[in-house]
């Protein structure tokens, strides 16, 4: 099972290899380096990708017979000879700032520095019109709370998600709530790939560690993006939920709902965030994405590319 080295890669890694062990397998831990974890680059500047393409080179060579990822990471074409086999069921998906003193987002006075490495997170936070200043950062999840501890930030803004699988949520001061900052698809999410010919594989997978509910929520999320033409550093956030309703007979029935939100920065900087949202039945998951993607369209969203 191939993952990458760093802390949160390898806890998530854990989590989906003791769920494969439960159910009878051996498994092998093996550490990929990726080009994403040899460059301090903007991610925006190295491109989708940096945190899977060796994963899967990896993969398909043989090297590894799994491999685990941030959802989030994976580009959204889906890639020849690999199967998406798992997606375990989610962790909270939400962003959440962590900040000296104990200060929300809201306490935080005019002129703090905020550090994020998401063009989303910077897009949002901009639009919340707080006076905050927005510094971009890179590293690890120790080293972004450090900038915090030292002094040199005033908060970080991270996802939950990583926070809880290294049981670091008592440094979370608040976690976001989605309409002042909804998170990046698939983010919380993670995605088990196998070799597409590889059936006994992608049977144990699917059977042991795949979520129904995560993956039409997150497949959703992804449409979405992909409708968009934008990669995954792009400033655009989105959430889909699973929820009960009633049909036309009175008979309870899943449906999925989607928001989904866009960053439009006029020539003058101010950012505006489009909004759109809709409602479908849980098997239309990736239709309502695409539903979602062209409101946000017809709403002037198609100027949004990675990198802007």
């Amino acid at each position: 099972m191939g993952t990458r080295a760093s802390k949160l890669a390898l806890a998530q890694t854990g989590t989906v290899a003791a769920a494969l062990e439960a159910a009878g397998a051996t498994v092998e831990i093996v550490k990929v380096s990726t080009p994403g974890d040899r460059s301090s680059a903007p991610i925006a500047e190295i491109g989708v990708g940096v945190f899977t393409s060796a994963l899967r080179e990896a993969l398909l060579s043989g090297q590894i017979d799994v491999a685990v990822h941030s959802y989030k990471d994976l580009p959204t074409a889906p890639q020849d000879g690999l199967s998406l086999a798992g997606v375990p069921q989610r962790e909270d998906p939400r962003d959440a700032l962590c900040a000296r003193d104990g200060l929300t987002l809201g306490e935080l006075p005019p002129g703090s520095r905020i550090g994020t490495g998401a063009p989303r997170r910077t897009a949002q936070l901009k639009a919340l019109g707080l006076g905050l200043e927005i510094v971009p950062i890179r590293g690890n999840i120790d080293t972004r709370l450090g900038k915090v501890t030292s002094g040199e930030l005033d908060a970080v803004v991270l996802a939950r998600a990583g926070l809880s699988r290294l049981d670091k949520l008592a440094v979370v001061t608040e976690t976001l709530d989605p309409i002042q900052m909804l998170p990046a698809p698939a983010q919380g999410a993670l995605a088990v790939e196998c070799r597409a010919d590889d059936v006994d594989v992608e049977h144990l997978l699917h059977s042991t560690v795949d979520d129904p509910t995560t993956r039409a929520a997150v497949a959703a999320e992804r449409s979405m993006l992909a409708a968009l033409e934008a990669g995954c550093s792009a400033p655009v956030g989105a959430l889909a939920e699973v929820v009960e309703d009633l049909d036309e007979n009175g008979s309870v029935v899943e449906r999925i709902s989607l928001r989904g939100t866009a960053a439009v920065t006029s020539e003058s900087g101010a950012v505006e965030m489009l909004r759109a949202s809709g409602v479908a039945d849980i098997g239309d998951a990736e239709k309502l994405g695409r539903m979602v993607a062209d409101e946000l369209l017809d709403l002037g969203a198609g100027a949004v590319r990675p990198g802007t």
